[in-house]
């Protein structure tokens, strides 16, 4: 029985037991539920307060962009604005040009109309000269008659006496004014050939006149940035050093904002290196390898340019059948220049100036265009060849083919050579009317200070001399000597000698005047 009662206790301990840890299991889930409840409120909270932030944030770059947005539209509604003012300024400058043009050919064709009336009245005076002269003609021939019957009578001469007497006399009177006439045409026709040739000169350089544009060793290369020019120069300097060894062109890189200058003696590698930067530039990969297939295809660019400029001018003077590597030479020459003007414009400027010249004189026009186009051909190898470069032009043609009279022409344009031809005479003028008139060249200041101090310092150096003036822009030198060591004959030596000096040693368009003074004075006093 006892047993029987433990037992019943046992079981009833064994299943309070199991009650309770069933107990404790329900509670301890009830109690994971309420943490996970919790974090998972927490993650809610979480992402509602990111959720916010990324839409106030949103919020903010759309009215950051709304912003700029206005800014740019504002921006390019005043450079539209701009750019519309000032296409009407052009417009507007041009309408009066054209007005005052309208206004000087009003008053030339009155000008015109003048000058025909006058020659009207000139041709109506002509023809009462000419009447009056045959009523003078008959006059005279009916007092040679009266004459010739005087003679007769008072001489008693026969006929054929007195007309061998008349005609001896006639003859040394048509003499004496046949000289008279004769050196009065010649008078006539040094001062017609005098202002024909102004005439011809004046209107050459009328018709073909034309604006130049200076250019300098230097390119300038504007850059997006100013980290450009960290990515251009490259870890320890590789890229640089590597553009500089590929293209031979110089990179100067300082403080200037956004832009590098690229200077070089041969414009043609420069426009080359300039080309291949702005490539790199604009590409973004700047490393040595790229450099070197940048540069081959810029290079061959520029090649193509030069031809195409060849033609061009080829095709604007109206000219054919040239060797092709006269034609790449000649566009070699767009990216040179000559105190400031252009080597190729002034070639073909002197080439339009030639031809005028040429049809005024009833010369072959294509001739002398071809003539004046290759005479400075020569300039596009002087970096590459040493000499003259008329002579080395004068070479090129001979070598490619040209005419005798062309390669005559580009030899003698700087009397390196005697002149022999007319078509040389002409190329020589054309090229002084290009060269010479106003606004077509131009010196550098430093160059032209330079020149002027050097003429001074030849003129200086002469035994006897006392002051030196250059003037007229470096034109004219004024020597002033001491006419006590000095006299007349010594001072024609020294201006010689100073003018042949500058010859050999300065360059200079156009001529020097070289003026030595010699001035003496007696002094006295009353006392």
């Amino acid at each position: 029985m006892i047993y029987v009662v433990i037992g019943a206790a046992l079981v009833v301990i064994l299943a309070l037991v199991v009650l309770v840890l069933v107990v404790l299991r329900r509670l301890d889930a009830a109690a994971r539920r309420v943490a996970l409840n919790e974090e998972q409120a927490d993650a809610q909270r979480g992402a509602d307060d990111i959720v916010a932030k990324a839409r106030a944030e949103a919020q903010e770059i759309v009215s950051d962009a709304e912003v700029k947005a206005r800014e740019a539209s504002a921006t390019a509604r005043s450079e539209v604005e701009d750019e519309i003012k000032s296409l009407k300024e052009d417009l507007r400058a041009l309408r009066e040009d054209l007005e005052r043009r309208e206004a000087r050919l009003a008053e030339r064709e009155q000008r015109l109309d003048g000058e025909v009336r006058r020659q009207e009245e000139r041709a109506r005076e002509l023809t009462d000269t000419k009447q009056a002269l045959k009523e003078r003609r008959a006059a005279l021939d009916r007092l040679d008659e009266e004459r010739q019957r005087v003679l007769e009578q008072t001489a008693g001469l026969t006929a054929e006496q007195a007309k061998t007497e008349l005609v001896s006399l006639i003859e040394n009177q048509a003499k004496r004014e046949a000289v008279l006439v004769t050196r009065e045409i010649e008078n006539e026709a040094r001062e017609e050939g005098e202002k024909r040739a102004r005439k011809i000169v004046t209107l050459a350089i009328q018709r073909v006149a034309s604006e130049q544009t200076a250019e300098s060793v230097v390119s300038v290369l504007h850059l997006p940035s100013e980290e450009m020019k960290g990515r251009i120069i490259g870890r320890e300097g590789r890229n640089i050093r590597s553009f500089e060894t590929t293209t031979g062109v110089n990179l100067i890189i300082d403080d200037t904002p956004e832009a590098v200058l690229l200077s070089c003696f041969d414009p043609v590698r420069r426009e080359v290196g300039r080309l291949t930067l702005e490539k790199l530039v604009l590409d973004g990969r700047i490393h040595p390898q790229r450099i070197e297939e940048i540069y081959e295809h810029s290079k061959a660019e520029v090649e193509q340019l030069c031809v195409r400029s060849g033609e061009d001018a080829l095709v604007e003077l109206g000219l054919t059948d040239m060797h092709p590597e006269l034609i790449t030479l000649l566009g070699r020459l767009r990216y040179r220049t000559s105190y400031g003007q252009n080597v190729l414009a002034h070639l073909i400027e002197s080439a339009h100036l030639a031809g005028i010249m040429a049809a005024e004189l009833k010369l072959p026009v294509p001739l002398l265009r071809r003539c004046t186009l290759l005479h400075d051909i020569g300039k596009a190898l002087t970096h590459e060849v040493e000499g003259s470069h008329a002579l080395i032009g004068a070479e090129i043609a001979r070598r490619y083919g040209e005419d005798e009279d062309v390669v005559h022409a580009i030899e003698a344009h700087h009397n390196e050579v005697e002149v022999r031809t007319v078509e040389a005479v002409l190329t020589q003028a054309a090229d002084a009317i290009s060269g010479g008139r106003p606004g077509a060249r131009r010196e550098s200041l430093e160059a032209y200070v330079k020149r002027l101090e050097r003429l001074e310092e030849i003129a200086t150096n002469r035994e006897g001399v006392e002051k030196v003036f250059a003037m007229q822009a470096g034109r004219e030198i004024r020597v002033m000597v001491r006419p006590d060591s000095v006299d007349d004959l010594q001072a024609q030596v020294i201006a010689h000698d100073i003018a042949k000096q500058v010859e050999e040693e300065l360059t200079y368009p156009g001529q020097i005047r070289i003026t030595v003074v010699r001035e003496s004075r007696a002094t006295e006093f009353a006392r």
